[in-house]
């Protein structure tokens, strides 16, 4: 491809993606489009129902304070829908971003001699070389890469971040929060996993049953109500109930609340942030690489994920999503969703799902909810503040417990044993040292090994069938909620 025909390549994708109202409104008619906003704005309400306590919850577990958790998710989404590839996926924080962020928070915080400020400032700063990078990703047409990734990775990835999650949010479950003030300034809670795990087993002793009740019956609840029917906003009544619960029956019971450790929640979420940078250091220098390249390649692959997941839950026979376009807006995502005390985030799996089946047909879907969702969140923050951590605990359990697919792991063992290894590598590497250490030596494994390892090459066009069966496979929206 010659000079000329690649530049003329990018104008024509700058030209496509800086227009707002393209194809993927093509279902919005003037014929329907009545039913077509009822049916947006029925599944923006759902799933902005859904997405308020599960946003505070995945913040808090960044080492972020709820209500950043809010605005990042409503107003990712309205940035995703506006210059996103996608016709019906739902932006926001997901799990996958919770282990890498914390660790940014804890290193760059109060912990080790920063601030709360000074550490969102960096996170902003690596937040929008990130972007950046997406959006040139996007221009050259780079999408077609993020196929690249095998799909036996992609599980062993999703199910060491579960991991992770669930061992880092065992506090939160077990009490042991209301103990910060006996552990000191360096033995904050809110560290790395192996931190988190030596101070949730040296306080074993003082472990809250009540709280314990809390988050399990919490995880319990929102399971239940959601195989009950995805239209139940699960995860809202759960934390309605507890926080009832804990505001009268268990009142004097020790339980801590969201209050205690972030103070009041205020209800003017549109506050700028701009990027900070640390004394330079080679140090920091490797851990802007870092930060960059892991937010770069969860927002890639996720959000493609998601996207191809999208299309075939709603049966697309139209426009299908652009992964050019995708990276493009998941760039713009990055750089303007942190810039307003926000975090980065990408396309969910769980909330575009129940968004489809809601009844979602055009982007639109996404703007209300981003919308309703900041308005049900302004008239809520002074009872937000009064949920119990045990129940945000509860939360991301559940969350860690649907991020782990009997059908992957099976469809991945199926694709042989040295797949099935890969698999395995990667979902003990990446909780057990870092997201980017798990998954790039994992990446650098695999395909060492796939040249080397008798018997693979042989079997590569079979392999690579199989993964994009697993990767366009239609999974039913229990699986995915």
């Amino acid at each position: 491809m010659n000079m000329t025909t690649q530049s003329n390549n990018i104008l024509g994708r700058l030209k496509l993606f800086l227009t707002i109202r393209d194809s993927r409104f093509e279902d919005l008619q003037p014929h329907n489009w009545r039913t077509t906003i009822y049916r947006d704005f029925s599944a923006g309400l759902v799933v902005a129902l859904t997405a308020i306590p599960m946003a505070m919850g995945f913040a808090m577990a960044m080492g972020l304070r709820p209500e950043q958790g809010i605005i990042a998710g409503a107003l990712a989404c309205i940035v995703g829908r506006t210059f996103g590839g996608s016709k019906y996926q739902v932006y926001g924080p997901t799990a996958a971003f919770i282990p890498l962020i914390a660790s940014l928070m804890f290193k760059y915080g109060e912990q080790n001699g920063g601030s709360q400020a000074q550490a969102h400032g960096f996170l902003i700063f690596v937040s929008i070389l990130a972007g950046i990078i997406l959006m040139i990703m996007g221009l050259t047409g780079m999408g077609k890469f993020a196929k690249w990734v095998p799909n036996s990775i992609v599980v062993g990835f999703t199910i060491g971040i579960a991991v992770a999650i669930a061992l880092t949010n065992l506090e939160d479950v077990l009490g042991i929060e209301s103990f910060k003030d006996t552990l000191g300034q360096d033995e904050d809670i809110k560290g790395g996993l192996i931190h988190n795990l030596q101070i949730a087993f040296s306080s074993f002793g003082k472990i809250n049953l009540w709280s314990v009740m809390i988050g399990v019956g919490t995880f319990i609840l929102t399971r239940t109500l959601l195989k009950v029917s995805i239209f139940i906003p699960a995860p809202l009544i759960a934390i309605g109930a507890a926080t009832l619960a804990t505001a009268t029956l268990l009142g004097d019971k020790g339980i801590v609340l969201i209050r205690d450790i972030y103070g009041t929640i205020p209800n003017n979420f549109f506050v700028f942030t701009g990027p900070l940078v640390p004394d330079f250091t080679w140090s920091l220098i490797l851990d802007v690489v870092y930060f960059v390249i892991a937010i770069v390649f969860i927002s890639g692959v996720e959000s493609l994920l998601c996207s191809s997941m999208a299309d075939r839950l709603a049966n697309n026979r139209k426009t299908l999503f652009n992964p050019d376009k995708e990276f493009w807006g998941q760039g713009l995502v990055q750089i303007i969703t942190p810039l307003v005390n926000g975090f980065p985030c990408t396309g969910a799996l769980a909330r575009t799902a129940t968004s489809i089946k809601a009844g979602a047909v055009t982007p639109l879907a996404g703007y209300f909810k981003g919308v309703l969702k900041l308005a049900m969140a302004f008239y809520l923050a002074p009872f937000l503040e009064l949920v119990p951590m045990a129940c945000i605990g509860g939360i991301l359990l559940w969350v860690a417990s649907n991020m782990i697919k009997g059908r992957e792991i099976r469809e991945v063992v199926n694709m042989g044993k040295f797949e099935m290894w890969m698999m395995i590598y990667t979902a003990v590497m990446v909780p057990l040292t870092d997201f980017l250490t798990g998954v790039l030596s994992a990446l650098i494994l695999y395909y060492i090994l796939k040249r080397l390892l008798p018997g693979t090459k042989q079997k590569k066009q079979h392999t690579t069938h199989q993964e994009l069966k697993a990767e366009t496979k239609l999974h039913t929206v229990e699986e995915l909620v």
